[in-house]
């Protein structure tokens, strides 16, 4: 540790994120530019020798992350960037983690909630800004060049899915020299990454180096192919000598409702999905020096699908994805946004039942909500609420929505569950509502597709708790295994599923 008293010396300071009203004019990323090297040094100082860096741990409690589930190496790389050796601070970092460039942009960052800081009641470690900064300056160094490896064993594994459980299970599994062809039903690889985040919170061009690089380090990709309908479980178990399935928790959860059958009544994202493809499309015409009628055509054609421009949007559902409805309406143009959740709204500290090291459950401004407030003058969320009914005209088109005030009781069995307040009911304009209400679990034509078992959940079922699948050779990794999880947590599946696949692939076994 170079810096004993850091903690002591320096205050916590994150980079200023890009003005919150201006930044809506546009899709860049929502960061700002990076800090001097010298704050960024002193950053990274306060970052103390606690013996035991619980920033580390990924243990679960409560069903969430205490410490980073990949268990990166937060004391060594930060003592590493307080020195100014930057690039031995990306060795260290990649150690652990395949995709920093992801998790340093979305990641709720769980190692920051465990900082030995919290301890003591201190402002955590910036672990987050700091490990976003070290990749970037790499990349912007030109240090992130390929590396294929020296050796392939002749082996042949098929990915299905290109998020980023497959992605880090096709990273390291090329790595160990085997050879990998990743599958993804989209038009353009990179799952969640690509379609389920939108561009100002992860540019897709920071997707799209990545996977530039792992193709050319001998990654195959094959977009454009669902597996069970294009190319069949048995047809890719033949050509492969393992399979990893990595498809996602892909199946929204939906809302009881009257009236959901209205149109302008959308699961969430299917609207983030039509939100990026219009904004690639038309990047993509821009890049090509397409002509003015060309132009015209292609924007006509990215015009297409769900859109909340000059509309009422209500967004159900309190998460990221929800959070992440309210930027792109915001960005769109939207007339109005009402984002509705049916929890309460967390406490401003700690509660006595969330202690440290536990992840800190408190109420927190996203950076959609600190947007919609400095445009329209007020945060967009109303907690303990819920829809109760959509209303529609001649035309089938929704045009309102009723919600409901709700209160936590117990039922029977002592289980939690959500009651109506009477008398709090009142209807809104509403020409846009999106359900963002979580993913319940994968894709069953894929699981069925190589006849592996789903457990009670309807997630693919592993033994052991671990990758391996009923079906010999079939390997499992991600949400499609979990359950809907963070990102940092599939890199943490992909790689741990890449190190079974490669002692399944070595055993010499049939």
């Amino acid at each position: 540790m170079a810096k004993p008293t850091g903690f002591l010396e320096y205050e916590r300071a994150l980079g200023a994120d890009r003005d919150a009203v201006s930044r809506i004019a546009d899709w860049d990323e929502f960061h700002g530019p990076s800090a001097p090297e010298e704050e960024l040094r002193r950053q990274a100082a306060r970052c103390m020798d606690c013996g035991t860096p619980f920033c580390h741990s990924g243990i679960v409690y409560d069903g969430a992350a205490s410490g980073c589930p990949v268990n990166n190496l937060v004391p060594e790389w930060n003592d590493l960037a307080y020195r100014g050796l930057w690039r031995e601070a990306l060795a260290r970092l990649l150690l652990t983690n395949d995709f920093p460039e992801f998790t340093g942009r979305v990641c709720p960052a769980p190692c920051e909630g465990a900082c030995t800081m919290g301890s003591m009641g201190l402002p955590a470690v910036t672990i987050k800004q700091d490990e976003l900064e070290i990749i970037d300056r790499a990349w912007r160094e030109g240090w992130m060049v390929p590396e294929p490896p020296a050796r392939r064993t002749g082996k042949k594994v098929a990915v299905v899915g290109s998020g980023p459980a497959g992605l880090a299970c096709a990273d390291q599994l090329n790595r160990a020299g085997h050879e990998v062809v990743v599958y993804e039903r989209a038009d353009k690889p990179g799952g969640l990454l690509t379609y389920g985040i939108p561009n100002m919170k992860l540019d897709k061009a920071v997707v799209a180096r990545r996977l530039d690089l792992m193709a050319a380090e001998g990654v195959r990709f094959v977009a454009g192919t669902e597996i069970g309908v294009d190319l069949s479980g048995a047809e890719l178990r033949a050509a492969h000598d393992a399979v990893v399935l990595a498809g996602g928790a892909t199946r929204p959860r939906d809302l009881d409702a009257e009236g959901r059958s209205l149109s302008g009544v959308l699961f969430a994202v299917d609207f983030l999905t039509a939100s990026t493809k219009r904004l690639l499309d038309l990047r993509a015409s821009a890049r090509a020096g397409a002509s003015a009628s060309a132009t015209a055509s292609a924007s006509a054609k990215a015009a297409t699908g769900p859109e909340a421009k000059g509309k009422d949007v209500l967004v159900i559902g309190g998460g990221d994805t929800g959070a992440d409805c309210v930027g792109t309406a915001l960005r769109q143009g939207c007339k109005s946004v009402t984002q509705i959740e049916i929890m309460p709204r967390p406490p401003a500290a700690r509660a006595p039942d969330n202690p440290w090291p536990r992840w800190p459950r408190l109420f927190k401004t996203d950076y959609a909500h600190e947007e919609a407030a400095a445009l329209f003058g007020k945060d967009p969320r109303v907690f303990l609420a819920t829809v109760k009914a959509f209303h529609g005209g001649a035309d089938g088109a929704v045009e309102a929505a009723t919600i409901v005030d709700v209160e936590w009781t117990k039922d029977g069995k002592g289980r939690p569950t959500p009651r109506e307040r009477a008398g709090t009911e009142r209807k809104i304009p509403v020409q846009l509502a999106l359900v963002a209400m979580g993913f319940l679990g994968p894709d069953p034509k894929l699981l069925s597709a190589f006849g592996v078992e789903a457990d009670a959940r309807g997630n693919a079922k592993t033994s052991g708790g671990r990758y391996a699948t009923s079906e010999r050779g079939v390997f499992a990794a991600g949400d499609l295994r979990r359950g809907q999880s963070l990102v940092v947590w599939a890199i943490d599946e992909g790689r741990r599923a890449a190190l079974e696949v490669d002692a399944f692939l070595s055993s010499g076994k049939d």
